[in-house]
């Protein structure tokens, strides 16, 4: 029995080809071939000093013999019986290894899962492709699938095969263009990436897997085998009462977060891992009565300065704070407290990093070749090309992964604005228009709608909030409306608009109160988010307390009042960290949060009226319940130039109406007559210059009555005293 073909020039440049790096259809060669009446088996294992073949003949009866080496490069081979299963004993310096023949296993991947992979509507991307650890045919091992079309070779590289790039090529699914292979004996924890072969014939430096569900800790670039197994989860009672909690008429209160800065271990070591968080953000959050968390993107990035908005590896939590496990326990354990997960998610741009995504396969494959759609020119990243239907799946892949796998409950997709425009950030000559002449990009918008109606039909309980800030119309309206089908929207220009004018000095505030009313022209347009948001505490911004005008109490009041404003303005609301501390300083990533303000009275104060405010917006519907509908919200007063006053009510079917009173100016308002649409006792509910919040205590003395004299429409009014810089909630004592 010959152990080489007769074809030998045929067999011969196939076995060169291996040894160059150059094999694109290692199966042809390796594994199990017919040669009359018995197999060949052929193995490459280079640096080997011996290979066994271990199986049973044509008998059944037990075979243990040598392979033959038929090319001192490596290359094994020896015959086996038709029917006969087998696996290797091979020896290196250090010793035996006994293991299975990765090219003696057939198709991995089902021919459904490939067709709707190319459709981009396949739902469980992250169980198809990438790192899979699995059993066939009783063999345990990792089945690795990654999508290169036109590569000519891709194979899997790591610490396994000392990452040799010839010892594991890959097979080419055609139909789909999906590279695939199963690797015994592989576990979780392994380290791994792809080398691949552009059509060119340069190997490309070795690229981490986009579908990689863990990842090494940066610097370092590696991708990461995860376990299979979801996560023993403990929070049945928050989702079967998650969609009502995070309903329209629901309060929700989102306190933003960056992990790594917000407060640094107490071992002064790197960045909290996510069980420390665990600990200590989890009852903080609680004590200041947030509903929901929502954290600056955790999917890994390699650059620390991009606070994660240039991710990389979409299906995988940052290493930076621990593993997979971890993150899913941080999220159980903030369910269990009551507490709601939202994500960062940036679909929109991707770093140009080496490793990553850009020219994956020696082509254009995620981006677009054009640099007039392609190249982001505010962040120096590259676009995703919506138009492909892999993409597509890719990134809805993504999402369905973050909300199936750890619960996650919302998703806030960055940067919209910059998707729906094909002239985003460029001049005259740096686009071009679409297929109808216009700025619109058509594929991105289609995406959008795709992604919203997947996430709904699929997990209608979760929420997906747009950061737009643009105008463009019905970014919450259904996407089989022809709205983008977001559940919420931030609203940009009331956070704009409220900052200038609590920058201004009171002074001349009378004169700027549309900047103020300005906002409910527009208030029912669409599903509003109030953010507060880590963009306006960075780049020369300055903090939020550094920007109101005046000396330390003023400024301090000034903030408090912003707060209650916001608190009381139709919409939900989030803040970002550090803001509820009055942190006197911009941001800093690579620091932490100024806590030392809870040693002093003022940054104490801001902090409780945090807290105060989250407790009478959660306890009082009024505040939330009619957030979209003009019926929750009344003006009383909205034209005091003078005074700088702001009156409005709060109202919802079957329950108290809350006031609310605010005085722009640091002046003392003593008999201010206000209107009101209940007669009798009304109970001061809050009041943000008490001697708590570290105000100068002007108030009402906690409860007023009404007098029968009309005013603003109104058969009964208050008589207040405002207090300087100061808001009032007030509301018909029960």
């Amino acid at each position: 029995m010959t152990l080489v073909s007769t074809s030998l020039p045929s067999l011969q440049t196939m076995i060169d080809a291996l040894m160059t790096g150059h094999c694109h259809d290692p199966f042809s060669l390796l594994g199990r071939h017919r040669e009359g009446r018995l197999d060949i088996v052929r193995v490459f294992y280079p640096d080997a000093l011996e290979v066994r073949l271990i199986g049973t003949n044509a008998r059944g009866g037990a075979v243990d013999r040598p392979m033959k080496q038929i090319d001192p490069r490596g290359l094994y081979a020896a015959p086996i019986a038709r029917s006969s299963r087998y696996r290797l004993r091979v020896r290196w310096a250090d010793g035996w290894q006994e293991t299975y023949d990765p090219y003696s296993f057939g198709l991995l991947l089902e021919g459904m899962d490939l067709y709707l992979f190319s459709e981009g509507r396949h739902q469980q991307l992250d169980r198809m492709m990438g790192a899979i650890p699995m059993e066939i045919n009783g063999i345990a091992g990792v089945r690795f699938a990654v999508w290169a079309p036109n590569a000519l070779r891709v194979s899997v590289i790591g610490d396994f095969n000392i990452w040799d790039g010839r010892r594991h090529p890959m097979r080419l699914r055609h139909d789909a263009g999906v590279w695939e292979l199963f690797v015994p004996g592989l576990k979780a924890g392994e380290r791994y990436k792809y080398e691949i072969m552009a059509q060119d014939g340069s190997v490309l430096p070795a690229k981490a897997d986009p579908y990689a569900r863990a990842t090494e800790l940066p610097p370092a670039t590696a991708s990461v085998v995860a376990p299979l197994e979801d996560f023993a989860w403990h929070d049945d009672e928050w989702m079967t009462t998650r969609r009502a909690r995070q309903a329209s008429d629901a309060p929700i209160s989102i306190y933003e977060a960056h992990a790594p800065s917000w407060r640094h271990p107490v071992t002064g070591r790197g960045v909290m891992d996510w069980d420390e968080l665990g600990d200590t953000m989890i009852p903080y959050m609680t004590d200041l009565g947030f509903t929901h968390l929502e954290l600056l993107p955790i999917t890994e990035y390699p650059f620390f300065g991009s606070w994660g908005y240039q991710p990389l590896s979409l299906y995988a939590p940052t290493a930076r704070h621990g593993g997979p496990e971890q993150f899913a326990r941080f999220v159980d354990r903030c369910h269990q407290s009551g507490i709601g997960v939202i994500m960062d998610w940036v679909p929109a741009h991707f770093p140009a990093d080496l490793h990553g995504l850009a020219l994956f396969d020696g082509t254009h494959l995620y981006e677009h070749a054009d640099p007039r759609e392609g190249y982001h020119q505010d962040w120096h990243t590259l676009i995703y090309n919506y138009g492909r239907n892999e993409v597509r799946g890719f990134l809805t892949g993504s999402a369905l992964h973050w909300i199936k796998r750890f619960h996650i409950d919302g998703l806030r997709v960055d940067a919209v604005a910059s998707m729906l425009y094909r002239d985003y950030s460029r001049r005259d000559g740096e686009w071009y228009p679409n297929i109808h002449g216009g700025r619109e990009n058509l594929e991105a918008i289609s995406f959008l709608r795709h992604l919203c109606t997947v996430i709904q039909n699929l997990h209608p309980d979760t929420m997906l909030i747009a950061e737009e800030s643009t105008a463009w119309p019905g970014v919450t309206a259904p996407a089989r409306d022809g709205g983008l089908g977001f559940q919420y929207k931030w609203n940009m220009g009331w956070m704009h608009d409220t900052l200038r004018y609590m920058q201004r000095d009171p002074l001349w505030r009378g004169y700027h109160g549309e900047d103020i009313t300005f906002g409910m022209v527009y208030a029912y347009s669409e599903h509003f988010i109030l953010p507060l948001s880590h963009d306006e505490v960075v780049h020369g911004k300055g903090s939020l307390l550094d920007r109101m005008p005046g000396d330390d109490w003023q400024k301090h009041a000034g903030l408090r009042t912003c707060y209650a404003l916001m608190w009381a303005y139709p919409g939900r609301k989030l803040l970002f960290m550090g803001c509820e501390l009055a942190q006197p300083t911009e941001w800093d990533f690579e620091g932490e949060l100024s806590w030392y303000r809870l040693l002093d009275e003022y940054g104490r104060g801001v902090q409780a009226t945090v807290r105060a405010l989250n407790g009478l917006y959660r306890s009082h519907p009024a505040l939330h319940r009619q957030d979209d509908q003009p019926a929750g919200f009344r003006w009383i007063i909205a034209d005091d130039t003078q005074n700088a006053v702001f009156v409005w009510l709060r109202q919802a079917t079957d329950s108290a109406p809350v006031l609310v009173v605010c005085n722009m100016t640091p002046v003392v308002r003593t008999d201010y007559r206000i209107g009101v649409p209940d007669n009798g006792a009304w109970h001061e509910l809050l009041n943000t210059d008490a001697a708590c919040f570290g105000g100068s205590n002007v108030g009402n003395g906690g409860v007023l009555q009404t007098h029968d004299i009309p005013a603003h429409g109104m058969d009964q009014s208050l008589l207040l005293t405002l207090p300087p810089l100061g808001v009032l909630y007030l509301s018909p004592k029960p």
